[in-house]
């Protein structure tokens, strides 16, 4: 018997509970076609990895933001749809940018960004981290409490990426509020309004302090990204660099953000853990994994078929769009044992889509990975007794939690937190 799924892209419900969307719609079939946008959703494990291992280039990551909404600017015709894409694609949404990119274009400018974003280079940003969070928790500590969304979590990422880029300080706020709301809002006019460059507002000052690199390099990685060639030896034209560089800003604060509140939150919920964790902080980066897992900060990302294909069994005619769930594959029963329970001890706890795989997955990932492993290590180290504010969430077994209105990220709005200091 069929029943009745509720509209991912718009029903509340859904934002404020997605696992339990995903439940649904994987009890029926690992891959359905939802009945709202007419996207093909994505929830099996098997068939997740199957699309993103995309050898064959079928799948295009041309409406990887915003899926189905506002939909194509043009009609899919035929078995193959790729010269219709190309033709396209500048009207598409976030176009410009690497996240939607596919093919050579995207392998050489992925290539060049790995080639900054390097293990020495995070390394010797991670002092800088231990600094910066034991400097935002000075701010809080005697208070016993914090608001862990603005005071900890989004300032952890956006103070870190700041100093990595070499943003002034002066800066960062103002860029911030420019990026606005998500790409994904529901019922707003963030997905309606999106063009081929979302972030154009922040080009002209991303292109000053590119052009003053140019001049006076000063090691950051803005300076050696606008100094940095392909691997022919070309450089990349100006405007491509500038849009690098606005991508990189504002993607490297927010995913790692909710990843930062999530594990918080986690946390508050299971005292014993944090217990375990003040007294094994070697398991940490083994948590983190874990709250990738069990509830990632990206829910879920899109692909657009270009040809005619089949996944897991399932016929995809050119010009689907599909509705890849991270968080559903990440809780796949057939590949992940009692999903439902938060272990740290899982023996395949690295399986996880929490950052993606294969050609598009995260380039900032080990960065991300460093940011919310410091930065829940320091806070261990320095309070106990962490406990979810009942004035603001509620009581355990009846909690309130609010999340953005995005469809796309799963995003604490805010998460009170009281504490004992050590």
């Amino acid at each position: 018997m069929t029943v009745s799924v509720p509209d991912f892209f718009s029903d509340p419900t859904v934002i404020a509970d997605s696992r339990s969307y995903f439940d649904l719609v994987r009890s029926q079939a690992p891959i359905l076609r939802e009945a709202y946008q007419n996207t093909l959703m994505v929830t099996g494990f098997d068939a997740v990895v199957e699309i993103l291992n995309d050898k064959a280039g079928i799948f295009s990551n041309a409406c990887s933001v915003v899926g189905p909404i506002p939909g194509l600017p043009f009609t899919p015709e035929g078995s193959d749809i790729r010269a219709q894409v190309e033709a396209h694609r500048s009207a598409m949404p976030w176009s410009e940018h690497l996240v939607c990119m596919d093919g050579k274009r995207h392998q050489e400018l992925r290539m060049l960004m790995g080639s900054l974003l390097t293990y020495k280079r995070l390394k010797q940003n991670e002092e800088y981290l231990y600094s910066l969070a034991d400097r935002l928790i000075d701010g809080f500590i005697d208070k016993c409490r914090c608001a862990v969304v603005p005071d900890y979590a989004h300032a952890t990422t956006t103070y870190a990426i700041s100093d990595l880029m070499g943003i002034p300080e002066g800066d960062r706020a103002l860029l911030l509020e420019l990026i606005g709301a998500p790409p994904s809002q529901v019922d707003g006019d963030a997905v309606h309004k999106v063009g081929p460059d979302p972030l154009i507002f922040m080009k002209p000052r991303f292109d000053e302090y590119l052009r003053d690199r140019l001049e006076t390099p000063r090691g950051d990685l803005m300076s050696d990204l606008v100094n940095a060639t392909l691997k022919d030896g070309s450089k990349p034209d100006f405007d491509v660099v500038s849009g690098l560089a606005r991508f990189l800003f504002g993607a490297g604060q927010d995913t790692t953000s909710r990843l930062i509140a999530m594990a918080i939150l986690i946390l508050g919920e299971e005292p014993e853990l944090q217990h375990r964790l003040r007294d094994e902080p070697g398991r940490i980066p083994d948590f983190i994994e874990e709250v990738l897992r069990y509830d990632a900060p990206v829910k879920v990302a899109y692909r657009l078929a270009l040809a005619d294909t089949t996944v897991g069994g399932t016929d995809v005619p050119a010009g689907t769009i599909l509705t890849v769930c991270y968080n559903a594959a990440s809780n796949d029963p057939a590949h992940f044992e009692n999903p439902e329970r938060f272990d740290i001890d899982r023996p395949n706890v690295r399986d996880h889509m929490g950052f993606g795989r294969g050609f598009h997955g995260c380039l900032g990932a080990p960065l991300g990975r460093m940011e919310s492993r410091i930065a829940i290590e320091r806070l261990l180290a320095r309070v106990t007794d962490i406990r979810i504010s009942e004035d603001h969430h509620g009581p355990a077994g009846g909690r309130l939690y609010r999340f953005e209105p995005t469809y796309t990220f799963r995003s604490l709005a805010e998460l009170h937190i009281e504490f004992k200091p050590i």
